[in-house]
């Protein structure tokens, strides 16, 4: 591909605004558009983007090579199908759809289009995460909290496709075994949704991985803490930051413990997934977080949504 890569957001609220911020200053890259079906939004956004405001995603289809799509959730498909159909790649913000037989159907259209999707899981572009990865070999527990005050969004998803399910992402990646059984337990506290959750993974390799999320909390927290054999690794998602130890055994020496932190370039997720996405076109490669993956986390999700449920 030779030019300019003419990309569009679809939805520029909470995070779509983001989307359009970090897409009309990448090199390469022309913002073509904005979508929102809030005309004021649309406009105030492409005002500041340097772009033009639309609020019908489908006067774009013969003007764009890719798209982000960060409208609600129940609306991925609607939005994201009729691009694929066309052969326009496109990223869906997380979770890429309602169920797993939603994205199941996103997959097939993008197939027959000869498209690609790509999952909007910013927290796999963490530099945290990255930094910590290889470190990360034999887990055999993991502790993950995810606490977040109540929001003003993403309301029409419950706790566990809203914030828990960037931890499945992350962690079935990281542990690379399939779950065996999970147990799980939420509440509905401020909305008719369960708004915190906890849910305990066992996983083939013998793994187990306890998840808590909560969208009702005084206090944001975001860690994720890996335990193996003779090591420890410690995420700190929201301030970037990775901690690993392990023990050495000098040869006739009294084992000691040895590690610290790690060094961690101070990179905005977001604008990395974006680059990510925009190269991926570019290369005609699949993105670092498939759509594949996309339809895993939602099924995990939808696993445990349903152990909820029965447990209410």
């Amino acid at each position: 591909m030779t030019g300019d890569l003419r990309v569009a957001v679809i939805g520029v609220g909470h995070l779509g605004r983001h989307h359009a911020r970090i897409l009309s200053g990448l090199p390469g890259v022309r913002l073509v558009g904005v979508v929102d079906t809030n005309e004021a939004r649309a406009a105030e956004i492409a005002s500041g983007s340097g772009t033009t405001a639309f609020t019908d995603y489908r006067a774009l289809f013969e003007e764009v090579d890719a798209v982000t799509v960060a409208v609600p959730t129940e609306s991925h498909i609607e939005v994201a199908c009729p691009f694929l159909e066309r052969g326009i790649p496109v990223l869906v913000e997380k979770p890429i759809a309602r169920s797993e037989r939603e994205a199941e159907a996103l997959l097939e259209v993008a197939t027959a289009g000869g498209a690609f999707v790509a999952a909007g899981h910013t927290e796999r572009y963490n530099p945290a995460v990255q930094a910590a990865l290889p470190f990360v070999t034999t887990p055999r527990f993991v502790e993950v909290h995810r606490l977040g005050v109540f929001p003003e969004r993403s309301l029409d998803i419950d706790v566990v496709f809203d914030l828990m399910i960037h931890d499945l992402d992350i962690v079935s990646a990281l542990v690379r075994s399939p779950v065996a059984s999970l147990e799980a337990v939420g509440v509905p506290v401020l909305t008719p949704r369960v708004d915190i959750a906890n849910v305990r993974l066992r996983f083939e390799s013998g793994c187990i991985a306890n998840l808590t999320a909560s969208r009702i909390s005084r206090d944001r927290v975001r860690k994720i803490r890996f335990f193996q054999p003779d090591s420890y690794i410690s995420i700190d998602y929201a301030a970037r930051e990775v901690e690993a130890y392990h023990l050495s055994r000098p040869p006739g020496e009294r084992p000691v413990i040895a590690g610290g932190k790690l060094s961690v370039p101070q990179q905005e997720p977001l604008a990395l997934e974006l680059a990510d996405f925009v190269a991926a076109v570019r290369d005609e490669r699949p993105p670092m977080v498939t759509g594949e993956d996309g339809r895993r986390a939602v099924r995990l999700a939808e696993q445990i949504a349903r152990e909820i449920e029965d447990r209410m």
